[in-house]
């Protein structure tokens, strides 16, 4: 019959994935609608950044997440995927200083206002390339809801939230030590903070004690910060120190003054037992600082040189001056030692620079009043993370939360919507700006210059996106959401921030399920980066093999919360799984005749090929409906593969060719529905995994069938259950299987046919039923019973479940022919063996050779005489036979 609507010959998935994309797009299948009779089911893409590219991690992420939507939009929800970017504050507003740098232009001669409008034709050229991007892999978010974490409606969320806190008491303005990156000139908080190993020092420094010969020694990691110095402490119960409490050292190279104090915090055991304390540079000497009312000499500047009023070392960077004063210590008696110390540095992960700690007047929220609740909501499973095993890292870092430094020394972001008077220092915290002062009615008013956190705005993305602070329709609709999808490095920057809003704002959780996955590895296990060259663009294998071919590979390699490595053999293998399933469906449809599955489609008058692959069908739509309730979606999609692979092509469409090329039309008409159903049914499966694959087949089947994107997810149904077909089955192929292996040992071409001898012990009707299948998969000429093993003589048998099968030797060789072949195998392998035992006989090779090559050639000797003996025998069994 003619080929239904002339589906391509071979599978080119860029004949088609770009047309599928932009039909689904056009006819709106992705654009949920507020309906109440309808259950809604709601994913936020974490937003990527608008800094470049995306990467395989983000391919991941929205493969995971498109997984879970396109189910339970087949499943009959409401399911809205939110697609959206984010302004990533920091790391853009490097990258685009660096390219105007290139075309010769500097931010601060610029001004605010003419860099952040490049910024803003940055971000507006980025997100169209992250779009296409997405749309690129099948992702099927609703793009007439995307949003930009500076669109003005989250603005004016942000904008609510800030002032919320602060009238609130939760934000203030405070004097702290702030980790500050010199090359960036901002202020980081805690969770921007990469710690890694490095080889530094001790220096071992003397301060003279003031009117005595006595001096004390302390050690420092950071002795360019001895200029800020303020006091020594030594600990109240420490015996050697115990007579200079209250005494006054001289601070060498700056000859100040500074006191001895007593404090707890010092360790008795570690190092000298005397602490310099720099309240300025360090979070807890500022501890110490503030009980003991030490001044805070702040000694650098904001680029990380030293301040001015230090003589020499004024302007210095502060590794150069380090370097200066250790010179100038040892010089002028004071340097005792240095020791090889590693430590743990802080880096800013966006720059690689060293962190330094410095005192800063900046934006805090106070975060132990909000953490509770958000802690509380993952303890009563309100939350759930998947792999559960990420609640510790969740708690670990809740529980000992600091402050949240929420400024940034930066243009690129959400502005402080705080303003001061000039005239009278009033601060004016509002959402709209002030004409005029709230205290002394003045309108010389300037707006703080600092931007808030990237954070700050993304931890508000579930809702603000549903167009919060207005009570919007998809607000009500769609809050809380169902998952979020997301790599477990961000646990603490997003995922918990996105919790102690939802819960503080919104009064309810910001999701139910937490579904953490890995890192995208290369090959060999490590992380991607520009440094090391082996990043992936997802675009270059999408136009190598296909979206569905990289979406599989990044699925079926992935169990929750575990890194994943990427291998382009396994991207290789998917397309040759799309093209094994685009064959057998082609073959599907040239086969297929409406007019007859219309007249028999009620006859279920099955074969027990039929009955199993029913059975198995509906088995397979249980267990993945199982796996992605649980979101094991890679072992979802292995099973579907292997039904496909293994049951659907190499098996029963084997298994039904005579029927379809016999003359039976009832047969036919039976055996064509069954087809079609179980085609259909496997293809609705792998739906969510290979999107455009699957609805370009589905639509070729019938003219009827309009998308698979909404058609109704596969239900299990208890009369299709046949677990008697399924055992009986497996008899026959098992039985089949075993045959067809012996026969390729002998290798026997398939077109000569071979009588099949059975001595059965179990599942007889199974062998009874199975007779024709043997014909036509086996080669055989003729299925027999035997009532016992003696009726098989001369015959080669093997054994399978519940029976011994035989087959006459001589219907499967020509015994002259096959006689004169291994003979001529034995001389071959004699001359290889004797070859092998001349050479290790020879003195010469074995005490020269590698040892390695020596061994090699041993068992190559030992595998010779295994295939030797084994032609041996062959040839003695044929010579009784004749």
């Amino acid at each position: 019959m003619e080929e239904n609507k002339n589906i391509a010959k071979t599978y080119d998935p860029k004949e088609f994935e770009d047309r599928i994309y932009e039909n689904w797009m056009e006819k709106g299948y992705f654009t949920p609608e507020v309906d109440e009779n309808k259950k809604p089911y709601t994913i936020i893409m974490p937003p990527p950044n608008i800094t470049g590219q995306l990467h395989l991690g983000h391919a991941l992420d929205d493969t995971l997440q498109d997984f879970l939507i396109r189910v339970k939009r087949m499943q009959g929800y409401s399911a809205l995927y939110l697609p959206g970017e984010d302004h990533a504050s920091i790391a853009t507003e490097v990258r685009v200083e660096k390219e105007l740098l290139k075309q010769g232009l500097n931010k601060k001669e610029m001004g605010r206002e003419a860099f952040l409008e490049k910024v803003w034709d940055w971000a507006d050229e980025y997100r169209n390339r992250i779009k296409n991007q997405i749309q690129k892999l099948g992702v099927s978010c609703d793009f007439t809801r995307e949003r930009f974490t500076m669109d003005e409606n989250l603005n004016k969320a942000v904008k609510e939230v800030f002032v919320k806190l602060y009238e609130e008491g939760l934000i203030y303005k405070g004097n702290r030590i702030t980790n500050w990156c010199p090359k960036c000139q901002t202020a980081l908080s805690d969770a921007e903070i990469e710690y890694e190993e490095q080889n530094g020092n001790f220096w071992h420094i003397k301060y003279p004690v003031k009117g005595s010969n006595e001096w004390l020694e302390i050690a420092t990691t950071r002795p360019e910060t001895m200029l800020g110095d303020t006091a020594v402490a030594v600990n109240p119960k420490d015996e050697r120190y115990a007579h200079l409490v209250g005494k006054t050292l001289i601070l060498p190279l700056v000859n100040r003054e500074i006191p001895i104090v007593a404090d707890d915090y010092v360790d008795l055991e570690f190092g000298t037992g005397a602490v310099k304390i720099t309240p300025a540079h360090d979070p807890n000497d500022f501890g110490v600082g503030q009980r003991h009312n030490l001044p805070q000499i702040i000694v650098m500047n904001e680029d990380g040189t030293i301040k001015d009023g230090y003589g020499r070392y004024s302007g210095m960077d502060r590794y150069e001056a380090r370097k200066a004063m250790v010179e100038d210590l040892d010089k002028q008696g004071f340097l005792v030692k240095i020791k090889e110390h590693s430590h743990n540095v802080g880096c800013h992960d966006r720059c690689g620079s060293t962190v330094e700690p410095m005192l800063s007047k900046q934006w805090y929220v106070k975060m132990a009043p909000l953490a509770k609740p958000a802690i509380d909501a993952v303890k009563d499973e309100k939350i759930k993370f998947v792999p559960k095993r990420f609640d510790k890292i969740y708690y670990n870092w809740m529980e000992n939360i600091q402050d949240w430094c929420i400024s940034r020394q930066l243009w690129w972001g959400h502005r402080i919507p705080v303003w001061y008077c000039k005239d009278c220092g009033e601060v004016i915290v509002a959402k709209d700006e002030p004409t005029a002062c709230t205290k002394c009615g003045s309108a010389n008013l300037e707006q703080d210059k600092d931007v808030l956190d990237t954070w700050f705005s993304s931890a508000l993305w579930p809702f603000s996106t549903l167009g919060w602070p207005e009570k919007s329709e998809d607000l009500k609709y769609f809050y809380p959401t169902s998952t979020l999808v997301t790599g477990y490095d961000i646990i603490f920057f997003w995922v918990a921030r996105m919790i102690f809003s939802g819960i503080h704002n919104m009064e309810d959780i910001p999701f139910e399920h937490v579904l953490m996955h890995g890192i995208v590895r290369d090959s060999q296990g490590r992380k991607m980066s520009k440094s090391l060259g082996n990043g992936v663009d997802p675009l270059e294998i999408i136009d190598k093999y296909g979206a569905d071919a990289l979406r599989f590979m990044l699925i079926t390699g992935n169990a929750a919360g575990n890194d994943i490595r990427f291998y382009e053999e396994k991207v290789e293998a998917a397309r040759n799984f799309a093209n094994k399933v685009w064959n057998a469906s082609r073959f599907v449809m040239m086969n297929l005749d409406k007019d007859l599955m219309e007249k028999y489609k009620d006859c279920k008058d099955y074969t027990i090929a039929d009955r199993w692959i029913l059975s198995r069908m509906n088995n397979l739509v249980k267990e993945v409906t199982d796996n992605i309730d649980k979101f094991e979606l890679g072992m979802a999609s292995q099973k579907v593969y292997e039904f496909m692979w293994n049951e659907f092509c190499d098996w029963y469409i084997e298994l039904v060719k005579p029927v379809l090329y016999g003359e039976d039309e009832k047969a036919k008409g039976v055996v064509f529905n069954v087809l079609q159903q179980v085609l259909v049914t496997g293809l609705k499966l792998l739906h969510p995994v290979m999107p455009f694959i699957t609805e370009e087949i589905y639509t070729h089947l019938d003219e009827s069938l309009e998308t698979i994107t909404v058609s109704n997810w596969p239900e299990y149904s208890e009369e299709l259950n046949d677990s008697e077909a399924e055992k009986n089955m497996n008899y026959i192929m098992e039985a089949i299987t075993a045959l067809r292996n012996v026969r390729a040992e002998m290798n026997v071409p398939p077109s000569k046919k071979a009588k099949v001898m059975a001595c059965v012990t179990e599942g007889k009707e199974a062998f009874e039923e199975g007779k024709i299948y043997f014909e036509k998969l086996a080669s055989a000429s003729e299925f027999v019973f035997l009532n016992s093993k003696e009726e098989a003589e001369n015959a080669v048998s093997t054994v399978t479940k519940g029976a011994e099968l035989y087959m006459p030797l001589l219907d499967l060789v020509d015994v002259e022919k096959e006689l004169e072949r291994l003979n001529k195998e034995k001389e071959k392998l004699q001359k290889e063996i004797e070859r092998v035992e001349k050479k290790l006989s020879n003195e010469k090779f074995t005490s020269k050779a590698p040892e390695a090559v020596v061994n090699e050639e041993r068992e190559k000797g030992e595998k010779y005489k295994e295939m030797y003996n084994a032609v041996i025998e062959r040839l003695e069994s044929l010579k009784s036979m004749k």
